[in-house]
């Protein structure tokens, strides 16, 4: 399986070199050059398969250049009892009639990144090893809360790899950045910058780009490479649970061979609905795909008409990792939906780079029609999801989930039947605790984070994930910040260049 560049300038490339480089150097993503295809007979007998068994199936097709014991390895030393505390990684529960909950937060850092960034370090560290790369990598990850964690824990203390962090200094809860800032590791740095996640991304997105500082990094003997979805290795993990979940559905009776499901998905990099829309194009049974945004709507928008305008506020909201205009995967998404047209996308992002805006052609905006489904729930409607949900069904939520709840109830409203449907859950309602409690509206007011944990298992039951519990008794270990003008200078100094 080759790779090749969203924008048409680069050369085809195998997974691991696609994986160790991270982003086209000269710009742009890569992709598969053709996506394989399961055959419904496949698909259906994955139900007598674990999730690992699943996850070798899909990466092999995908990652040709690793040998089969190579990927058995890296599935061995991410997918186990010690990283997630569910036997299936990803377990599935019925909520109410059709719709299934799949909760991708029972790894490491309570969050739906961990799904994917427990397995890639160990997929780089093989791509190093296969092109016998002698220069240090340099991870460079940029976060709206949750891969920072997530990628922190899965690369600290791997021999030959560092890992620099950098996070919106305000747009973050304290709960995520105490994740971030308490890392330990002798290859981990953290960063706060002055500014917002878009900010944040497209400073580091842009140093991907840079060709004259790539080439003093190289020259210092390091090489740059991404944690982000914008690597095609935290992509392709995310693939395995969609087919996992219909799986699970198909255990469990819900539905037969073939039938077809709903897919929602709280995004706003577009990553996680994007793999699940790979899924489908190699085989998986989907009816509509419904994208859930909250107030920060640039995609329901861009959903609806076809335009993607980034001329909008920036809104700070309870569901902080979907506070996003800038959506990375979208431009893998319109690649493939056209077909592989590197002449329209760049046409596309070259207006939005130099306008801040661009329009797609009726005939694709009609064939995505044919499939997704934009809607957004507003903060007053999250936090009666919340709310909801935990008065009928004892369940607690967090804010992105609920966004992805209450989504599906708007498109629910539409159907002429009653279709199955998986909503990702992905994060821990504890990650979000101050705004879990506020929503549920107990009368108990307290703005320490940390002590609303406690709060929140008394009034739930629900036992407070691992990886928060105690979370503000740890020793914080990182205190950098700068702006975003100064991330060069600050990823020199971290690397001891002049």
């Amino acid at each position: 399986m080759k790779y090749i560049s969203t924008r048409g300038n680069y050369q085809p490339v195998e997974a691991a070199q696609a994986i160790r480089l991270g982003m086209v150097p000269a710009g742009g993503l890569f992709v598969p050059e053709k996506v394989p295809i399961f055959s419904q007979d496949t698909i259906y007998n994955m139900k007598d398969n674990t999730y690992q068994e699943i996850a070798l199936m899909v990466l092999e097709e995908f990652l040709s250049d690793y040998q089969e014991s190579e990927l058995e390895d890296c599935i061995r030393k991410a997918y186990n009892e010690k990283n997630f505390t569910s036997d299936g990684m990803a377990p599935v529960l019925n909520l109410d009639d059709n719709i299934y909950i799949m909760e991708l937060w029972h790894g490491p850092t309570a969050a739906f990144k961990d799904m994917a960034l427990q397995l890639m370090p160990h997929l780089l560290l093989k791509a190093l090893q296969k092109a016998e790369f002698s220069k240090e990598v340099v991870i460079l990850v940029a976060t709206s809360g949750d891969t920072g964690k997530a990628a922190l824990e899965g690369f600290k203390d791997i021999p030959g790899i560092r890992i620099i962090v950098f996070y919106p200094a305000e747009g973050v809860s304290k709960i995520q950045e105490a994740q971030m800032t308490t890392t330990t590791g002798s290859n981990t740095y953290v960063v706060a910058v002055e500014g917002n996640f878009d900010e944040c991304q497209n400073s580091v997105k842009e140093i991907f780009a840079d060709r004259d500082f790539n080439s003093l990094i190289s020259r210092q003997g390091y090489q740059f490479s991404s944690a982000n979805s914008i690597n095609w290795g935290r992509l392709v993990p995310q693939i395995i649970y969609y087919f996992a979940a219909y799986a699970s559905l198909l255990r469990d009776d819900v539905i037969s061979k073939g039938q077809k499901i709903d897919i929602t998905v709280p995004t706003g990099n577009f990553g996680n609905i994007l793999a699940a829309y790979y899924a489908y194009r190699m085989g998986l049974p989907v009816h509509k795909f419904v994208c859930a945004s909250n107030d920060n709507k640039i995609l329901t928008d861009f959903l609806r008409t076809g335009e993607y305008n980034l001329e909008r506020d920036f809104i700070k909201t309870i569901s902080p990792s979907m506070d996003i205009l800038i959506s990375s995967n979208l431009e893998r998404f319109l690649f493939e939906i056209t077909g592989h047209n590197a002449d329209k996308i760049n046409k596309w992002y070259d207006d939005l780079k130099n306008k801040g805006c661009f329009k797609i052609d009726d005939p694709t905006r009609k064939k995505i029609a044919g499939i997704f489904v934009g809607e957004y729930a507003s903060e007053t409607e999250t936090k009666n999801t919340i709310k909801k949900v935990f008065r009928d069904y004892n369940y607690l939520v967090d804010t992105h989930t609920a966004v992805g709840i209450r989504v599906y109830q708007k498109y629910r409203q539409n159907l002429a039947e009653d279709i199955p449907v998986i909503i990702d859950s992905t994060a821990n309602p504890y990650k979000f605790s101050k705004a879990v409690l506020d929503s549920l509206e107990t009368g108990i007011n307290t703005v320490n984070e940390f002590a609303i944990l406690d709060t929140l298992n008394k009034i739930s039951g629900q036992d407070i994930h691992r990886a928060l519990k105690d979370l503000d008794k740890q020793e914080i270990k990182h205190y950098r910040n700068c702006d975003t003008s100064k991330i060069r200078k600050e990823i020199k100094d971290i690397l001891n260049i002049n």
